[in-house]
């Protein structure tokens, strides 16, 4: 997080979070409907079910790092970025999990008090 003296930190361009969440799955799923390559053909030629594949390509299942390899390989697009996108997509689900924001709250608060 960058700090700005006197500036709110939520109001640093590099310090904001994007109101809508993207799962690498989408960025996955736009590519290959841009090249003409159905989910049954890519889950085929990496050894995947295709229902694993639309799992993650509907963001209902995570990126692994052995499936973002596979894709990199198959289609040329670097698994880092992919693997990099899936953390912030987790990140950014628990901070806005209500249930776990509270728990955090609390957690501060007991390490607070040592």
């Amino acid at each position: 997080m960058v700090h700005v003296e006197g500036i709110d930190d939520k109001m640093v361009a590099n310090n904001l979070e994007p109101f809508y969440l993207t799962h690498p799955g989408e960025v996955i799923k736009d590519e290959l409907e841009y090249r003409g390559i159905s989910q049954r053909r890519l889950a085929s030629e990496i050894g995947v079910p295709v229902s694993q594949l639309n799992e993650v390509l509907n963001g209902k299942r995570a990126l692994s790092t052995e499936m973002a390899l596979l894709i990199e390989k198959a289609l040329g697009i670097d698994a880092t970025p992919l693997l990099t996108m899936q953390m912030e997509y987790n990140l950014l689900s628990a901070k806005r999990n209500k249930t776990f924001s509270e728990r955090l709250k609390d957690i501060r608060k007991i390490a607070a008090v040592f």
